[in-house]
């Protein structure tokens, strides 16, 4: 469920029509629902209720600050991939010890620095970086809390450039080497061994490979108590999917989700860590953007808009669909048309749709994408020199800017001439 709906023939975010944003801000822009990334994150606590959990929002979902704020205003806690993201959080007023800290290429001074702010664990992806961690530790005169993410070669049965946890995915160490792993980071004097991590990918549609991946993590640390670690937390990973096209075909609920982790783990007197991200962020945003022209071509006729690949990638980079539908609601029984839904980059993938059914829009008129509000804004850049779109927060009648977009002065002028030029 989201908060953005039609009243009286104008798609709104909320209580506050988009017509009216688009007058204020310009077009293109993301607008996110308060109200749908709040009601969101409830649906996961409550999918978990009476285990003791955290939820951990994965900040790259979305990663502005008025996000990050509101949820962890809600408890959440933050599951970061980068010493930015872990600042962004902490600038949300997110505490470091509940912030979790993920990712394969961590440094020797995103560690300091983390080490330093706060943080309530490190999830370790390789030998490498163990010792690394430990060295960084010891000369911080600090203990680390770390668990280890095991690749426990799940296929996840998504996209191949989203899935995480088979054996030729680049993260996390192999599930057979995990026990002798563990052994050397519970010998380290700046190591402190408080659980297993799982992660097997995003936009995962069937509760199966979750399934296998957790009775994996199960087995795993029976074996680990047995060798006499302390193991109090898994930390689950996030990854589950969310409708970006409003079909009869939906992914799994976060109820349903949270049975699974009962039926699992549930009884092994762990506390739970779960990274949700899309689905918290995902159907919380939409992207606005205006038609700037309908062009005939030979055999297909286009719509070309003001938003570009990189103001959303995901279709130019995964083939993604976005459910796209005029602001202005279409009259009953209007004849729809197939076109090929394009932006003005000079890139033949800056294509969003092809012979995607829609109804007309006049040159000028708006359109919005839906399910936006994950991997968007995040994802953008200035590709062509195009300033980045601005983002929105409504919450009931109010909006505000939460991100402005820049002037080409202040885009350019990032630029520096050298002495010699």
């Amino acid at each position: 469920m989201d908060h953005f709906i039609y009243k009286d023939g104008v798609l709104h975010a909320e209580g506050v029509a988009v017509t009216e944003i688009a007058a204020s801000v310009g077009t293109p822009f993301y607008a996110y629902s308060q109200a749908t990334l709040e009601r969101h994150f409830r649906v996961f606590d409550e999918a978990l209720a009476g285990m003791d959990h955290l939820i951990c929002y994965a900040v790259k979902a979305n990663s502005n600050i008025a996000v990050l704020k509101i949820l962890g205003d809600l408890g959440a806690g933050m599951d970061v991939v980068s010493l930015g993201e872990y600042l962004r959080a902490k600038a949300a007023g997110v505490p470091g010890d509940r912030i979790v800290f993920s990712g394969i290429g961590k440094t020797r001074d995103e560690m300091r620095t983390v080490l330093q702010g706060g943080i309530r664990q490190f999830n370790v992806e390789s030998e490498p970086e163990l010792a690394v961690l430990n060295a960084v530790a010891m000369e911080s005169g600090v203990v680390v809390p770390i668990t280890l993410r095991v690749n426990p070669d799940v296929d996840a049965k998504t996209h191949a450039k989203i899935a995480t946890g088979k054996s030729d995915n680049k993260f996390g160490i192999p599930i057979a080497q995990s026990r002798r792993v563990y052994a050397v980071a519970g010998a380290m004097d700046g190591i402190d061994v408080i659980g297993v991590d799982v992660h097997i990918g995003s936009q995962l549609t069937d509760l199966e490979p979750f399934r296998a991946a957790f009775l994996k993590v199960r087995e795993l640390t029976e074996q680990l108590r047995e060798d006499g670690h302390n193991i109090r937390r898994l930390d689950l990973g996030g990854g589950l999917g969310i409708p970006y096209a409003h079909s009869n075909e939906a992914p799994p609920l976060p109820m349903d989700y949270g049975q699974v982790i009962r039926e699992t783990v549930g009884d092994m007197g762990c506390e739970i860590e779960i990274e949700p991200g899309r689905l918290v962020a995902g159907n919380a945003g939409i992207m606005v953007t205006s038609v700037i022209y309908n062009k005939a071509g030979e055999g297909r006729d286009f719509l070309i808009v003001d938003a570009a690949m990189n103001d959303l990638i995901r279709p130019a980079m995964y083939d993604a669909h976005h459910d796209i539908i005029p602001v202005i609601e279409p009259a009953v029984g209007v004849e729809l048309n197939a076109v090929d839904i394009v932006g003005p980059v000079c890139e033949t993938g800056d294509t969003f749709a092809k012979h995607r059914n829609m109804p007309p829009v006049a040159d000028g008129g708006l359109v919005a994408f839906r399910s936006a509000g994950a991997y968007g804004a995040v994802m953008s850049s200035e590709y062509n020199t195009r300033p980045m779109i601005p983002e929105v927060l409504v919450s009931g009648d109010q909006f505000a800017v939460i991100r402005p977009r820049p002037s080409y002065d202040e885009m350019i002028n990032r630029d520096k001439l050298p002495e010699w030029l």
